[in-house]
């Protein structure tokens, strides 16, 4: 017998039967269950009382489940909504969670998937769940999820109710431009929902912060945010890393291992690269989302996972669909919400704010007090920078600058920035310095191709990173921030010949 519990659920279901059926499940749970058979019932609900959630089929005989949706989106109701669709309408299923779901279960319903969705919404944990003994993640470290070394499916660890809304992370996206409160305005929106969200935007913007804001505003704070690297495992091992492996399923499995999915159990599973992943890999990641489910390399079963996934990438992928290089169904699932992150050259009116967290850290780090800062001829020599690393490159800039500066103001000098990177002749409004006002610019003409001027200015970079270290490809994209991977891309895509310019090809580790 359930202990009752504090939480009210509305179910909408034109169907008696399934009504009945829903009704039965929760009530065993504990929940306190009102029911409802049209979008006018159900309104009718929503108008005399407030529940912790509702659960609504998608087809309904005087509307739609979407209905029900926009109703509480218009009303600002706190109640967490789990659509219920026909199998295999992905459509459908993208919609609701554009319209604000929570999430959204396929006809058949399986009621223990059925339990655990709504468990999750309501941030506890279904009745019965099983416990843990930990392991390891796949390379040795620790996993904060894992699986009972047993021939049985991995258990999973039961979710944990939320902590109050805390949002430290949101306050690590400095800068207050229009664009970037935008960005903050978008998580904390789809922070909400189970919906997959997409985060696009080039290197070093800040993409990981980004996920990382999603979860820790979310229900799912407490729980584990397992951060991926797509484009850093090597093909033959991803299926073993991203979903685990059984003692003995190939040479060197001396043990029951559990993979990223099983660690992300209850939280957020973040694909950073995601345009890297392999074709083959691909597919198989479809049907984890698909399913919820997965099965260890070397295993009979599969095991339920209750994980958000969040995916970034700096990639055009509706552009890698169209070249046949990422699938179709799989963008469709994962890009149901797209936060675009912009670059640091958009939101120039930022510079004095992020410089400033990044030399109090600096400074934090090496122990040095106060903090430097950047004289006002320095900031505006910044401004006129067009930063193709985005913030990771102005970090890196900043960390020079501390150390050849050895004192607490970092002049135009010290930055040590080329004078043929400068592609604008204005600097951006920026906020009023704490000194002297900005001195004149140079009157420098604008380029006639902007795209064709930036593509060379990365290639110049990229021969030079390339001279620099002698001509090893691993070691240049290192020092610029890129995976031997998006070395290689880069390389091809501006025509850069190794042989070309070093009379040989030294390969990827000479």
């Amino acid at each position: 017998m359930s202990t009752p519990s504090h939480f009210s659920l509305l179910v909408v279901d034109d169907e008696p039967d399934l009504r009945t059926l829903y009704e039965l499940t929760l009530i065993r749970e504990g929940y306190d269950v009102e029911t409802a058979g049209s979008v006018e019932d159900a309104l009718l609900h929503l108008k005399d009382r407030t529940y912790s959630a509702v659960i609504t089929d998608m087809r309904l005989p005087d509307g739609s489940g979407l209905d029900v949706l926009r109703k509480l989106e218009e009303d600002n109701r706190r109640e967490k909504a789990i659509v219920i669709t026909a199998y295999g309408s992905a459509e459908n299923a993208v919609e609701a969670l554009k319209a604000g779901a929570y999430d959204y279960l396929t006809k058949p319903v399986d009621l223990r998937q059925f339990r655990a969705v709504v468990a999750s919404a309501l941030g506890r944990s279904p009745q019965g769940a099983p416990s843990v003994v930990p392991s390891k993640l796949p390379g040795g470290s620790a996993a904060p999820v894992s699986a009972a070394r047993s021939s049985a499916p991995m258990p999973l660890q039961p979710l944990a109710a939320p902590p109050p809304p805390t949002s430290p992370a949101l306050a690590r996206l400095a800068g207050d431009s229009t664009a970037m409160q935008q960005v903050r305005a978008l998580v904390e929106k789809v922070a909400r929902s189970m919906a997959p969200v997409l985060i696009h935007g080039e290197s070093g913007t800040g993409k990981e912060l980004v996920a990382r804001a999603i979860h820790e505003v979310s229900s799912r704070a407490a729980m584990p945010f397992v951060p991926v690297n797509c484009g850093a495992i090597p093909e033959q091992l991803l299926e073993a890393e991203f979903f685990g492996y059984r003692k003995g399923a190939f040479t060197g499995a001396a043990e029951d291992r559990a993979g990223f999915f099983q660690a992300a159990h209850g939280g957020t599973l973040f694909l950073d690269e995601i345009g890297d992943l392999p074709l083959s890999m691909q597919s198989k990641l479809l049907r984890v989302i698909q399913e919820r489910s997965v099965r260890p390399v070397g295993a009979v079963a599969e095991a339920p996972v209750n994980v958000r996934i969040v995916s970034a990438t700096h990639k055009d992928l509706a552009a890698e669909v169209q070249a046949g290089r990422f699938r179709q169904d799989l963008y469709y699932r994962l890009n149901v919400i797209q936060i675009r992150v912009p670059p640091l050259r958009e939101r120039v009116v930022d510079l004095m704010a992020i410089s400033e967290r990044v030399l109090e850290r600096i400074a934090r780090d090496a122990g040095v007090t106060p903090p430097p800062r950047l004289t006002s001829d320095a900031l505006q020599h910044l401004a006129r920078y067009p930063f193709p690393g985005n913030v990771r490159e102005l970090e890196n800039l900043l960390h020079r600058a501390v150390a050849l500066s050895g004192g607490d103001r970092i002049g135009r000098d010290e930055l040590g920035l080329p004078d043929e990177m400068f592609v604008d002749t204005e600097s951006p409004e920026l906020p009023p310095p704490p000194t002297a006002a900005a001195p004149a610019e140079p009157d420098v003409p604008l380029p006639r191709d902007l795209a064709q001027y930036l593509d060379q200015v990365e290639r110049d970079i990229l021969v030079r990173a390339l001279e620099r270290h002698r001509f090893n490809r691993t070691a240049a994209g290192a020092s610029l921030g890129l995976s031997l991977r998006q070395m290689r891309y880069r390389m091809a895509r501006l025509g850069i010949n190794v042989a070309e310019h070093n009379g040989l090809d030294r390969g990827d580790d000479a």
